[in-house]
C-alpha cells in the first residue's frame, strides 16, 4: 500500500472488547492503534478486491474456454478485413 500524507479521517463503532483486542494487538506489533487499523484494514480491502476481480469458472465454462483456446473458430470475414486493413497501415 503506498504510503502517503493521511487527509481523510474514517470513524467506527466498536465494542470495548474489539478495542481492548485491538489495542494489544498494535502494542504487540509495537506500533499505534491507528497504525495497526489502518494496515490491516487496507490489507483486507486489497485481498476484498482481489478476490471480486478474479477469474472464476465453473467446470461447464471451463471446457468452454479450453476448447476455444484449443480449437479457435476460423476468422469471419469481417475479422479478415480488419486484419488486413491493419497490415496495410502498420506495414506489417
Amino acid at each position: 500500500m503506498a504510503a502517503g500524507t493521511r487527509t481523510e479521517r474514517l470513524e467506527a463503532r466498536v465494542t470495548p472488547e474489539l478495542k481492548a483486542l485491538l489495542v494489544r494487538a498494535a502494542e504487540l506489533q509495537g506500533t499505534s492503534l491507528s497504525d495497526f487499523i489502518t494496515r490491516h484494514i487496507g490489507q483486507a480491502a486489497m485481498s476484498t478486491i482481489r478476490e471480486h476481480e478474479r477469474l472464476e469458472l465453473d467446470t461447464q465454462e471451463r471446457e468452454v474456454f479450453i476448447e476455444a483456446l484449443l480449437h479457435p473458430p476460423e476468422p469471419n470475414e469481417h475479422l479478415q478485413n480488419a486484419a488486413a486493413q491493419y497490415r496495410a497501415t502498420m506495414g506489417g
